[in-house]
């Protein structure tokens, strides 16, 4: 199994480690995954994210090479700013989900996903080959950096004591370079995978342990691991790739429709454009949903039933949610049963139990918009 620069950190602090996507992280600290998850709601948790595959694209047709990858509009970008996209195939369906930064360096920083990490940079690089082939001027760097998150409402207090720039400014999806307490060349990045305000901080590697151990001097910071990670994204809604959205989904089924920018949709020049562009005019048959049930927990594959007992649909992430003390789950169903509020049934163990068509993010998320 693949180690991050926190490896022993993480066994020397009580880290649980499971396997996860090739590589050996930590699954839970000595605290129960439940106190994580509500720790991180109330005060602020670092998450170590250094399996996830960080890459720069630089060369002056960096936006025209991921644009061709990808659903999303980089090109109308500010500087700093990022977007939620989809790498997407011929067919419509998700590759992989990814941040992409227009920096003002010169350059595009990517966040994409560690289980799809040999995929992407397999895909990125043969494409890459394809554009530069034509004329284009474009090039790939994968990074050797860690990448931390620090994620709750206390994030900012934290954090503004170790960088020279105010952290009012930084808003959600957007990022800037710093020292962070005294680490030079660290990309802060505000954004996360919990609901919470948050931050990723990409740091050298050689720093990562110092880094941890000094945010952990501020009695509001607890380590936390991919159990509560997993909670707390769920409770905010948010895709898991391989669970949530995977090949066989597209972007409308998936209900990811805001990632695709106007222009590109007119343009119909992203992968798959025709059968996303056509399902977004004539509706899909099936679409991903939130669910709230009664009585033992929805895990995934977990089947999804009419009120007549038909089955319509699978759940795709489930758990019990720490905050709402009620069950949530995401799910496929067919698209006729995804209105708010639709009544169905889900089979857990053999016992079909009520559930019911909710709105997603289950609890209210608190990125950070300036105000």
């Amino acid at each position: 199994l693949k180690k991050t620069a926190l490896y022993e950190f993480h066994r020397a602090h009580g880290g649980k480690m499971v396997e996860f996507a090739g590589w050996s992280m930590p699954v839970q600290y000595k605290d129960s995954h439940i106190a994580s998850h509500l720790h991180t709601r109330q005060h602020c948790s670092i998450f170590d994210v250094s399996h996830m595959l960080q890459s720069k694209v630089h060369g002056k047709d960096r936006v025209k090479f991921i644009e061709s990858l990808i659903v999303g509009d980089v090109a109308e970008l500010k500087d700093n700013q990022g977007t939620l996209s989809l790498f997407t195939n011929e067919k419509g369906g998700i590759m992989d989900d990814l941040i992409v930064t227009k920096t003002s360096l010169g350059y595009l920083y990517i966040v994409s996903n560690a289980g799809c990490a040999d995929k992407d940079s397999a895909h990125m690089q043969a494409k890459l080959k394809e554009f530069k082939a034509a004329g284009h001027d474009a090039e790939l760097e994968f990074l050797d950096y860690s990448l931390i998150a620090l994620q709750g409402p206390e994030m900012a207090r934290v954090l503004q004591a170790g960088v020279s720039d105010d952290l009012r400014k930084l808003t959600f999806m957007t990022s800037t370079m710093a020292t962070v307490f005294g680490i030079a060349e660290c990309r802060v990045t505000r954004c996360g995978y919990t609901g919470e305000d948050g931050v990723e901080i990409s740091v050298p590697s050689q720093h990562a342990v110092q880094l941890t151990e000094t945010l952990l001097k501020d009695s509001a910071v607890k380590m936390s691991g991919l159990g509560a990670r997993d909670s707390l994204r769920l409770e905010a809604g948010l895709c898991l790739y391989g669970n949530d959205i995977d090949e066989s989904t597209t972007p409308v089924e998936a209900s990811l429709v805001w990632t695709i920018g106007k222009r590109r949709r007119k343009a119909l020049d992203f992968p798959g454009a025709s059968v996303v562009v056509s399902q977004i005019k004539e509706k899909t048959r099936r679409k991903r949903v939130g669910l709230v049930s009664t009585g033992p927990p929805v895990r995934q594959h977990t089947p999804i039933l009419s009120p007549e007992g038909r089955v319509i649909g699978e759940v795709t992430s489930g758990c019990p949610s720490p905050c709402l003390k009620q069950n949530v789950a995401m799910g496929y169903v067919e698209a006729e049963f995804s209105k708010l509020g639709t009544s169905i049934k889900v089979e857990v163990r053999k016992k079909v139990v009520d559930a019911v068509v909710s709105k997603m993010p289950f609890f209210p998320t608190r990125y950070y918009s300036g105000k």
